[in-house]
């Protein structure tokens, strides 16, 4: 009988520990401290997926197959791409003093000692408008180095996403070219791309969301990964399952970008396609040596951010950021 009771309790016990998981585990609005800005984050529970095209799908590249079985932890993502309004408080470091200081953050840095990005020589928006409009050709160091900004500013802990988790994210389940269902939906309800940009990004979130109820996974701006970008990375692989895979990067180039963006044509904005980064993006760049911060010509090029559920190791934090 006591046993029988023990094993109620116990049950009840791991009920309410999931319950209250799950209620962690929601959507939440990130406050800048000192602004009236905020950056959604939507909830992307972890589960498993294949990544990459399979080998009928249209248009579709060698370097995104063979498909892999990826499981990924779940983690927040920003619903937006990183805007110019967000991103300009990381350059210009007037509201520092705003930092939250507090024993329980995930996050515990002095935010005076993160590095910032230079103010560029030309203006980055290109006339394409800064106001609700994505931030871009920012390297990926300066992607990067936003996120620990933005870490030690509010104390929960930011970082750019996995190849992995972006793609992952971008499905939301689904399993074809895109994230909706191209016999009900079109691309347009969903994306900016060559056919109805006029040849300039749009203001973020002014398509439908996904699944997950993230904007402008397809197209818009590429955006950032952190990922080394390999063509052969997927076709290497031997293990029959990856979990949570990270090609950690050794050298300044290739990096691997995903998305596509508002001068990619549609089969460019696919769920699977890769693109990598090139040092040519800096051929404008007057500077001798060229800027750490910016790629001038890379101006289809943005970021968002993610959070993992699990906080990583004071080690890893610091690796992510300056990988």
């Amino acid at each position: 009988m006591n046993k029988l009771i023990l094993v109620i309790r116990l049950s009840f016990i791991f009920l309410a520990i999931n319950i209250n998981s799950q209620q962690i585990f929601l959507e939440y609005s990130q406050k800048i401290p000192g602004t009236n800005v905020s950056i959604e984050m939507a909830a992307i529970p972890g589960g498993e997926f294949a990544m990459g095209s399979p080998n009928n799908e249209k248009n579709r590249l060698a370097d995104e197959g063979p498909q892999r079985k990826v499981v990924v932890d779940s983690f927040w993502m920003a619903k937006h791409e990183t805007t110019w309004n967000l991103f300009q408080l990381y350059m210009d470091r007037e509201i520092d003093e705003n930092q939250v200081r507090n024993t329980s953050n995930e996050v515990n840095i002095d935010v005076d000692g993160v590095s910032s990005a230079t103010t560029p020589y030309v203006e980055m928006s290109f006339g394409m408008g800064t106001d609700g409009y994505p931030a871009i050709s920012m390297t990926q160091l300066s992607a990067s180095k936003f996120c620990e900004w933005l870490s030690a500013m509010t104390g929960n802990y930011y970082r750019l996403p996995t190849e992995a988790e972006w793609e992952y994210a971008c499905r939301a389940g689904s399993t074809g070219p895109y994230h909706f269902d191209e016999k009900s939906e079109s691309l347009d309800e969903y994306a900016w791309y060559s056919n109805n940009s006029d040849g300039k990004y749009q203001k973020v979130g002014s398509k439908k969301p996904n699944g997950f109820g993230l904007f402008d996974m397809h197209g818009n701006v590429s955006e950032w990964t952190l990922d080394q970008y390999d063509a052969k990375s997927y076709s290497n692989q031997t293990d029959s399952v990856l979990y949570n895979p990270h090609n950690y990067a050794t050298k300044l180039y290739p990096r691997v970008v995903k998305g596509g963006s508002f001068m990619n044509p549609d089969y460019r904005v696919r769920s699977a396609t890769r693109f990598s980064s090139n040092k040519q993006w800096k051929k404008q760049d007057p500077q001798i040596p060229r800027s750490r911060w910016w790629h001038t010509d890379a101006q289809f090029l943005g970021f968002r951010i993610v959070r993992p559920v699990e906080v990583p190791s004071d080690e890893d934090k610091i690796k992510y950021w300056i990988n």
